[in-house]
C-alpha cells in the first residue's frame, strides 16, 4: 500500500491494519519453517510494511 493511501486513514484503521499484518508475518514465518513458502521475500516485504504503518501511526501521534 502507497505512503499516501496510508496517511488518508486513521489510526484505527492503521491499527487494525498492523494487526492483519503481523497475523499474517507469524502465518508467513510458520510456513518458512515447514518448508512450504515459496516467496521467501514475502517476510521482509511484511515486516516493512508494518514498520510504515507503526511510523505513520507514531506521525499522527505527534501532530
Amino acid at each position: 500500500m502507497k505512503i499516501d493511501e496510508l496517511r488518508k486513514k486513521d489510526k484505527k484503521e492503521l491499527e487494525k491494519s498492523v494487526q492483519d499484518l503481523q497475523k499474517k508475518l507469524s502465518d508467513v514465518r510458520f510456513k518458512f519453517s515447514s518448508n512450504k513458502l515459496k516467496n521467501v521475500k514475502e517476510i521482509a516485504q511484511t515486516k516493512k510494511e508494518i514498520a510504515r504503518i507503526l511510523t505513520i501511526i507514531n506521525e499522527k501521534n505527534y501532530q
